[in-house]
């Protein structure tokens, strides 16, 4: 892998693959978190409106651009950035790269197309009331945050994109999508040299030098800042067959590298995507009381959510949340067997190893560590990192985590 930094402020990587797949992004420091003097949603409603024109292409060009080609161009919004990517083959990257800047650098958000792309983003809005499993986290973070920029629905409310204006999303762009914000990265059958040459020809192409102006105002700080949130514990009829749940509290921030990882790795074991994870065994495996249940964990710059999330039958979720508190005290008082947690570490490495195998996956966690660290670990760094983590490292996050006085329940029945 080699990565740099050119003279305009864009971060670049590139990364030498096996397949005639290539996968590019560009990674914009830019989210929901930044909405500050804006209609809420506005990051997202971005995202969206990118694609409906340039100086140089209309929407349906765009949309054809690489598709015509068998190619792919997504793009996505977290509270944190806002990413665009494409897939291509290896000898349609060129076209790809130059696609990614032109979005970013001379989309001219038609009125037209707003419009249109307005109703499309208030459906997606919602839609969500047809998911009370999405919805119900959203709004437990939304509480979590409260009074902090993370509360900021993604989305927006329908009331807030419908006052989103073409000038608007044009001023946004200009003040956000800044070079020195923005990190490009590569994974390709390409040695890695001359992909180096030519990703600082595109950047080149769309940037000059870095301007002579004043630093973003409003970039989240490096570390840990708990939002000053009462602890809540409620519940809101739905009127829905299953009921939803989430219980949770704040967690290491991305930049708490040492804690991140033994949070990464207390999620796995209590709640991770394998059926033997704690919760999953329990709840489901041996009692089938839930249909899923997953403990999930965020990383934000200055902060972080680790949450229990579980949709059971009306009847049974008193007793799910009544063996999730047990299962945690456990953790929280016994640290794990080194036998345990050997399997645990091992069971976390291969699932790392088995998603880095994906270029896209690739790509995308380029992007974002070099839009967090300036860096990107290697695989060998990340494993040293998790085989360090101890038994009683795993205990003491369980109690910072969870602890009674600051666990907080959102359930929609």
């Amino acid at each position: 892998m080699i990565l740099g930094k050119a003279s305009c402020g864009v971060r670049y990587a590139v990364r030498q693959g096996g397949s005639a797949v290539a996968y590019c992004a560009l990674s914009i420091r830019c989210g929901t978190r930044d909405e500050a003097g804006y209609h809420s949603g506005i990051a997202h409603f971005t995202e969206h409106t990118l694609f409906k024109g340039t100086r140089r292409k209309r929407a349906a060009t765009i949309n054809n651009c690489l598709e015509k080609l068998g190619g792919e161009l997504n793009a996505y919004t977290t509270k944190e950035e806002i990413v665009i990517h494409a897939t291509v083959l290896k000898e349609d990257l060129r076209k790809a790269g130059n696609l990614l800047f032109e979005l970013a650098t001379e989309a001219t958000f038609p009125e037209a197309e707003i419009e249109t792309e307005r109703g499309v983003v208030i459906d997606e809005i919602q839609s969500y009331k047809d998911s009370p499993a999405d919805d119900v986290y959203d709004r437990f973070e939304e509480k979590l945050f409260s009074g902090h920029p993370l509360s900021r629905p993604i989305l927006g409310t329908v009331a807030s994109v419908r006052k989103i204006t073409a000038e608007e999303l044009r001023r946004f762009v200009s003040e956000r999508f800044r070079p020195e914000v923005m990190a490009f990265t590569v994974v390709a059958d390409v040695p890695e040299e001359k992909m180096e040459k030519e990703v600082l020809r595109l950047i080149g192409t769309w940037f000059a030098e870095a301007p002579d102006r004043e630093p973003l105002t409003g970039c989240p700080p490096a570390g840990t800042a708990t939002p000053d949130a009462a602890r809540f514990n409620e519940r809101s009829d739905k009127k829905n067959h299953e009921v939803n749940a989430v219980l949770g509290s704040y967690a290491p921030s991305l930049y708490e590298e040492k804690e991140r990882l033994t949070a990464s790795l207390l999620g796995n074991i209590l709640g991770g995507p394998a059926s033997n994870s704690i919760l999953g065994s329990i709840l489901r495996e041996r009692n089938g009381w839930v249909y899923g249940v997953e403990v999930s964990y965020t990383q934000y710059a200055d902060t972080g959510i680790m949450a229990v999330c579980l949709g059971c039958d009306k009847s049974n979720i008193d007793r799910c949340l009544a063996a999730v508190r047990k299962e945690i005290l456990k953790i929280q008082t016994l640290p794990l067997s080194p036998t345990r947690l050997k399997a645990a570490k091992r069971q976390m490495l291969g699932q790392l190893a088995i998603s880095s195998d994906n270029g896209e996956a690739q790509c995308l966690s380029m992007g974002k560590s070099l839009l967090s660290f300036g860096r990107v670990a290697s695989s060998a760094e990340i494993r040293a990192a998790i085989e360090a983590i101890t038994a009683e490292e795993l205990r003491a996050m369980a109690c910072r985590i969870f602890q009674p006085e600051h666990l907080s329940t959102l359930i929609f029945l």
